[in-house]
């Protein structure tokens, strides 16, 4: 970890994102007990309010608090973001190993699986499923996973295949190990480094989905405080009072940003072939 660490020191910009990651994780789960207002609390008589001293981020059309529900938005859109990655992550890499480790016509059934997959472009894909399936927040997570699984997938893939023709594959072979421990124990744990940079870039790929979906209805339901959510009820007044949907907008790119930039500071501390 101290060895990682001082590789990711050197990339600036990746360890601004790490620590604004943390920064956001932190306000995602303390923040809503610091609040003094309920985040669907109405008060009509406060309506379209622009920031001031009592309301941050000034008031909506229901006259509830934007800075409230910002925050405890920020927790449901990086929950949905992170939650749909393990997930897609976890099918992935196990359809990566197997097809990777054993070849042959289950490689080939695999991966033109994924090649379907990936002939849907992602939002369409998930807007497809939430269509069949019904507009909520798990819904959401779980069509965002499943554009998820063919990255992962081929990812891995790729790395089994190198990794497998290595010479300690070999003798943990001829010394009798079952496949499972091979593939789990000494395969799964030497691909970790390309997993983990893609598990980061892909959470933003999530976020911007997920509220995206929510913007378009399909996603989080009213009144749920959700990021995207947030911004489908401002565009009605982005002439008017256009701070109920610019403060929504910024925190989702902040998530977006910080998961970029940290992504690619991994890429660079934990790929031993990049040079500075």
């Amino acid at each position: 970890m101290k060895d990682f660490y001082s590789k990711l020191r050197k990339n600036k910009s990746a360890l601004v994102g790490g620590y604004l990651i943390i920064i956001l994780v932190l306000i995602a789960l303390i923040g809503p007990y610091l609040t003094s207002q309920a985040p669907d609390a109405v008060d009509y008589g406060v309506k379209l309010q622009g920031p001031s001293a009592e309301h941050w981020f000034g008031t909506d059309h229901h006259g509830r608090d934007i800075f409230t529900r910002v925050i405890h938005g920020l927790g449901i859109t990086m929950g949905i973001g992170i939650s749909a990655t393990i997930l897609g992550g976890i099918v992935g890499i196990f359809l990566g190993l197997i097809s990777g480790y054993y070849g042959g016509k289950l490689d080939a059934i695999i991966m033109r699986m994924m090649d379907i997959l990936l002939a849907f472009p992602g939002i369409l894909l998930a807007l497809a499923l939430i269509s069949i399936l019904g507009a909520n927040l798990r819904n959401v997570i779980f069509a965002v996973a499943i554009f998820a699984i063919p990255t992962f997938a081929r990812i891995v893939r790729g790395s089994t295949l190198a990794t497998k023709k290595l010479e300690y594959i070999d003798s943990m072979k001829a010394l009798g190990a079952s496949d499972t421990r091979i593939i789990f124990k000494h395969i799964l744990p030497n691909i970790l480094s390309p997993i983990i940079v893609q598990a980061s870039l892909f959470i933003a790929t999530a976020v911007l989905s997920a509220s995206g979906l929510s913007f378009l209805g399909m996603g989080a339901q009213p009144p749920s405080p959700e990021l995207g959510a947030l911004l489908s009820d401002g565009r009605d007044f982005m002439w008017d009072a256009g701070h109920i949907a610019l403060f929504p907008g910024l925190v989702i790119m902040l998530i977006v940003l910080a998961f970029n930039i940290f992504g690619d500071g991994l890429r660079d501390a934990l790929d031993p072939k990049m040079k500075k």
